[in-house]
């Protein structure tokens, strides 16, 4: 960002402007010194002014580094509780030895008598960020176009756009175009907000629910920044899990702002779920089914019955409003799925990302398909970073290798990933969907023999019954959760708790 280093002169109201002939060819970086001088001022002749503009305005909004300067030892002193004038100011620059940098006792006593009116205090803050952000745009222009015009290639232009709109989003989110280091305290303040909302939800959940009691309690709910990778076989109900998770993510965010509840009490998120396999009825359809608590089959069939039509017709009218949105355009890049997630987190506030599934997503092509792993690796480091600069979970769902069906324990293992790349390293989770039930069901014997009759009582112990694995946590234990499954509504849900079963195993 452009540095206004020289100090200007506070000029007497009866000084005439001086005029200055236009130059098309020179363009004068946006600033205003005036503007700056005014803000300060009022912050010197009532500290209360600061909690007016601190929260949008930080030091490096303002043009001239003295000022940026002042502005941060006015935010140093006030949050210790000390009265912010030019006479407690000169000692604290004496202290750091930059008093002669902010120029003098002499400039900071001249700042608060300059202070006319503190009445439109906050409107000079609000164009001090406005004129940083111009610079800020002209310095992120410069850089575009001077990387346009060299020909890199290790960088494609497609990566260059990719580059250019990640940081245009976060100088539109943050006033900033990128990270840097963060000092403790800013972090700090962060995590303790992070365990008060906990605390608020008297621990049961800090991130946004699953729906799930039983997952929530061990899990914690979905947690920002975090990559939560959904594994498994074919027809272990992966899609299906995922949908229930955004459904009712959905519908406690919907929930929860009715009640008038604020972001930070809320336990549900608005959801993008990107379905690279199936089509946007599809997955609208499944959660229909399960709300209306029809068989997807019969659904598909048209088998239905007019009351079964009059109530899935009422469950699609009360689920209008749902904050979900489906994304289900095939061979997506990883490029574009994050350009379409910062949109809609910029629309609509976007709060949870769900990808069904990883290895549909396409890499950026210059690792050519004969490297699949490579490109899987790119792809969840994709998604990683997606999960850290929009601050929100996503969840990705994968395929297994069939090495599993080799093998007589079918329960997976994280060495089941396929193409596992980087996937088990970048995931800030592992979990695995598997139903022994349905192996149990290709292992018919014979009808009519006495292992058909075992067969039988064995089945109806695994009946409706799934497994939620945690085979990695990062902030937790591993271990296995039992759920409900309902083949023919697709649904999820907590087993019931009796005296001999216990659903949770966890290590």
């Amino acid at each position: 960002m452009s540095d206004i280093s020289e100090m200007p002169v506070i000029q007497d109201n009866d000084q005439p402007d001086i005029e200055r002939e236009e130059d098309i060819s020179y363009k004068e970086i946006p600033y205003n010194l005036e503007a700056e001088q005014a803000l300060l001022g009022a912050i010197l002749v009532n500290n209360e002014v600061l909690e007016k503009v601190q929260d949008f305005l930080l030091p490096d909004h303002f043009a001239n580094a003295a000022h940026n300067k002042i502005y941060a030892a006015c935010q140093t002193m006030i949050e210790k509780g000390q009265l912010v004038t030019p006479v407690t100011l000169k000692p604290f620059f004496q202290k750091e030895k930059l008093l002669e940098d902010v120029g003098g006792g002499i400039y900071l006593s001249k700042l608060a008598a300059s202070a006319i009116t503190i009445i439109n205090a906050v409107d000079y803050g609000l164009l001090i960020y406005d004129l940083a952000m111009r610079r800020h745009l002209i310095d992120l222009g410069t850089d575009i176009v001077n990387k346009a015009y060299e020909f890199d290639v290790e960088e494609t232009s497609k990566e260059q756009i990719e580059e250019a709109e990640k940081k245009l989003y976060s100088m539109a989110e943050s006033g900033t175009t990128d990270g840097g280091f963060k000092d403790f305290k800013t972090s700090a303040i962060t995590a303790v907000n992070v365990i008060g909302n906990a605390l608020r939800r008297k621990g049961e959940l800090a991130g946004i629910t699953t729906g799930f009691n039983s997952v929530d309690r061990k899990i914690g709910g979905l947690h920002k920044s975090d990559l939560l990778i959904i594994a498994g076989r074919p027809a272990m109900g992966k899609t299906a899990l995922a949908t229930n998770m955004a459904f009712n993510a959905a519908k406690a965010y919907k929930h929860d702002k009715d009640l008038g509840l604020s972001e930070e009490e809320n336990k549900g998120a608005v959801v993008g779920f990107f379905s690279l396999e199936m089509s946007a009825d599809q997955l609208a359809s499944r959660i229909l089914a399960e709300q209306a608590q029809l068989s997807s089959q019969d659904m598909r069939q048209g088998k239905l019955e007019q009351e079964e039509f009059n109530r899935l017709s009422r469950v699609a009218v009360e689920l209008e409003g749902l904050p979900l949105f489906i994304d289900d355009t095939p061979g997506l890049t990883i490029g574009a799925l994050r350009t379409r997630a910062r949109r809609l987190q910029r629309q609509h506030g976007l709060g949870l990302v769900i990808v069904d599934y990883l290895q549909l997503l396409r890499g950026s092509g210059k690792g050519g398909s004969e490297n699949r792993v490579q490109e899987v690796s790119e792809i969840t480091r994709g998604l990683k970073g997606l999960a850290k600069e929009l601050k929100i979970p996503v969840v990705a769902l994968s395929q297994l290798s069939r090495a599993i069906e080799s093998r007589d324990n079918k329960r997976p293992l994280l060495s089941d990933l396929r193409e596992s790349g980087t996937i088990e390293q970048d995931a800030d989770m592992v979990t695995f969907v598997y139903r022994a039930e349905y192996y149990h069901n290709q292992q018919q014997p014979d009808p009519g023999t006495p292992e058909h009759m075992i067969w039988l009582e064995e089945g109806e112990k695994l009946f409706g019954r799934a497994e939620f694995i945690i085979g990695k946590q990062r902030h937790g234990p591993t271990g296995i959760i039992e759920l409900k499954f309902e083949a023919e509504i697709t649904k999820f849900s907590d087993l019931p708790l009796t005296d001999d079963y216990l659903p949770e195993k966890f290590e």
